[in-house]
């Protein structure tokens, strides 16, 4: 009796979370993949974005597809301020105000800051903070208008501690963190949270080459953490239960300082 009444709770949720839009930048990265992926099945109509990952866009469309879920895919450059304002008003002119915006786009350049290219760091920073401003100014007036809604910016462990070769990435994830905590500021009485995440080593091609053995005993519980683990939170931020944490950053890391 109580599991039909937890699936009828579960289906009903679903309905409900079906009129709220969300967009989610850096979909074809393996935590965007991952936050894609359980947002839609919280039962949320997605707008996924990519760049360069087509293909991969296109396989996690047909995935969500196949399963019942709502998802459009979305394609622009965050780092190019004039793109972004095009396509995200084009779309909200025809699709009308997000519920939710999860900013997870993002790259790196590792290197050591004295032989660090002057490239290196302007991508870096341009795709990994600009792109707060670049995707979430022409979002916000439209959620204000609504009064309610949900914005998770991923910052990263690095933004926390800093961290050997990641000066720019650091620096960027750093500032993730100040301007979350600003715009939750100026949002909050408008019933819109603002919180931001940050993963601590997660599995994905950004780990590729780390040198894990250094790293897993700087992690006091002793493995990886997993795309899944960051998207879960993020779906809880999306909810309902969420609305009164605003303004935090939450870290998904097994324990590191």
């Amino acid at each position: 009796m109580m599991k039909n009444n937890l699936k009828l709770l579960l289906k009903e949720l679903r309905i409900l979370n079906k009129e709220k839009k969300v967009f989610i930048t850096g979909a074809s990265g393996g935590i965007g993949r991952a936050i894609v992926l359980a947002v839609s099945n919280a039962g949320y109509s997605v707008t996924a974005h990519y760049n360069k990952g087509k293909e991969q866009a296109e396989s996690l469309q047909k995935e969500i597809h196949e399963k019942g879920g709502i998802i459009e895919l979305i394609q622009f450059d965050v780092s190019d301020r004039n793109e972004c304002r095009e396509k995200l008003e084009k779309w909200q002119d025809e699709n009308g105000a997000f519920w939710g915006v999860i900013c997870n786009a993002g790259v790196s350049a590792d290197d050591s800051f004295p032989g660090m290219s002057g490239e290196k760091w302007d991508s870096v920073l341009r795709t990994d903070l600009d792109s707060f401003y670049n995707v979430l100014h022409p979002l916000i007036m439209p959620i204000c208008r609504k009064k309610k809604g949900r914005i998770i910016t991923i910052s990263s462990v690095s933004g926390i501690t800093g961290n050997r070769g990641q000066v720019n990435y650091s620096a960027a994830k750093a500032g993730i963190i100040g301007a979350t905590k600003a715009l939750a500021i100026e949002l909050a009485s408008r019933s819109i949270t603002v919180n931001c995440i940050a993963p601590g080593i997660i599995e994905t091609d950004m780990i590729r080459e780390a040198p894990l053995d250094k790293i897993l005993p700087s992690i006091p519980m002793g493995r990886i953490g997993k795309p899944e683990e960051v998207a879960a939170l993020a779906v809880f931020l999306l909810s309902e239960e969420a609305s009164y944490i605003t303004r935090q950053v939450i870290s998904v890391n097994g324990g590191m300082v």
